[in-house]
């Protein structure tokens, strides 16, 4: 290779695939093409919001509530 040729530089979305192995161009689920709408850099916006998933997960594992009134109606039941 010529030394006054420059390298192309490598995007960050090829970067993520030739390291880590993620084509995220790529849909996992079924191979269709996807788009970047956002890249957050911010490190405290990034703790927010996985802060706000961790959540969110936790409280997918809470059981099912009753709906409003249910304990009123069984106890007129009785």
């Amino acid at each position: 290779m010529d030394a006054d040729k420059a390298l192309a530089p490598m995007t960050w979305a090829q970067r993520l695939k030739r390291v880590f192995a993620i084509d995220i161009a790529a849909c996992p689920h079924c191979g269709g093409t996807l788009r970047v709408i956002a890249c957050i850099e911010e490190p405290a916006l990034i703790a927010r919001i996985l802060g706000h998933v961790q959540q969110r997960l936790e409280s997918d594992h809470q059981p099912a509530r009753a709906p409003p009134g249910h304990q009123e109606q069984a106890f007129n039941l009785m």
